[in-house]
């Protein structure tokens, strides 16, 4: 059997420890031969495409990034994109299609199985907000990068006697900003889930000068003020309809500054949460998930996504990775409260 690979979406640590479980398994326990499409659906849809076997996927398994390259492509939006995807494969004798991404990658994954496509689905995203699974990878490390980066602020905080507000990834959960900042020990944390109040933040901020401590906050970029306005970068939209987020930190350290008189910085950790190499747990997680998807390709089990369920890796429909959104549970939030101020 000739064999698919891509990646789609924002990179992520661990995308290319998928791609080395799913063709070192498939070649050695299976014989399957594979080809990898290059730069998410643009691969299929233009017939893009780069040699993938054993000696390519040597080393690569503490390498960011992915060796496949990755893009935004949505083949639903481009002219007869499907017929062009389902020739392609037909053309390069593809039967089946592991394809590794977030939630809108999975999306046109899930719209090709009801179409006839034999497709087997990877979650992969940061911001862990894919529903089916308890955690995708990648999102480990941007926790660790975020909350190293938190410990190195404390220091200047006090040294400076100022606030300082960390702008962390999260569009529409606030899952990374949650466990950053618990982590971190950060003094407030605001989360897309939980329209914020700036008097109570301010309250918070001079609260924390009365105790002769710098306050530190983290943001996830997605999080909003009570009234419900939204900061972005350019305004422009993407191919599947996403706004560019971003400036919410600066606004916010504007904002106390204005209203506290405390001197107040930004720091917007962007896209530095998704570069270098892999924690050792989302190497494992990965590594796993690779084995797991070929397996359920040799199986011919398609329209699937591989999960993460307690320390078990299983198997559930691609509509389940993508009907919703995993958001932060109240009561987790709750938690945190306890240790604002």
């Amino acid at each position: 059997m000739r064999v698919g690979v891509l990646t789609g979406g924002g990179d992520c640590p661990g995308l290319n420890a998928v791609i080395r479980a799913v063709v070192r398994r498939g070649v050695q326990e299976y014989g399957y031969d594979f080809v990898g499409f290059r730069d998410g659906w643009r691969g299929p849809l233009e017939n893009v495409t780069r040699e993938l076997g054993i000696p390519q996927v040597r080393g690569i398994l503490p390498r960011g990034g992915t060796i496949l390259g990755s893009s935004r492509t949505n083949p639903f939006k481009e002219d007869r994109g499907v017929e062009r995807i389902t020739e392609n494969l037909a053309a390069l004798g593809v039967e089946a299609l592991v394809a590794i991404g977030g939630e809108d990658t999975l999306g046109v994954a899930t719209k090709l199985a009801d179409l006839g496509v034999n497709v087997v689905g990877v979650p992969k995203t940061i911001d862990n907000d894919l529903s089916g699974t308890d955690f995708t990878f990648g999102f480990d490390t941007a926790v660790n990068i975020a909350t190293e980066a938190i410990d190195r602020l404390h220091t200047t905080a006090e040294s400076h006697h100022r606030v300082l507000v960390v702008e962390v990834m999260g569009r529409h959960a606030g899952w990374i900003a949650l466990h950053s900042g618990l982590a971190g020990g950060a003094n407030i944390i605001l989360i897309p889930e939980q329209p914020f109040d700036i008097e109570r933040i301010c309250t918070l901020v001079e609260q924390r000068f009365r105790l002769q401590y710098s306050p530190i906050i983290v943001v996830a970029e997605g999080a909003v003020p009570a009234e419900g306005t939204m900061a972005t970068v350019t305004g422009q939209i993407d191919a599947f309809g996403h706004v560019r987020l971003g400036g919410i930190g600066d606004r916010l350290a504007t904002e106390i500054e204005a209203r506290t008189g405390k001197e107040a910085r930004a720091v917007v950790l962007g896209h530095t949460q998704r570069g270098g190499t892999p924690t050792a747990f989302d190497r494992w997680l990965a590594t796993r998930f690779g084995l797991h998807a070929i397996a359920a390709v040799h199986d011919g089990d398609f329209g699937k996504m591989v999960a993460l369920r307690g320390t078990d890796i299983v198997r559930v429909d691609l509509i389940e990775g993508t009907g919703a959104l995993k958001t932060v549970d109240p009561s987790l939030y709750s938690e945190a409260e306890v240790l604002f101020g």
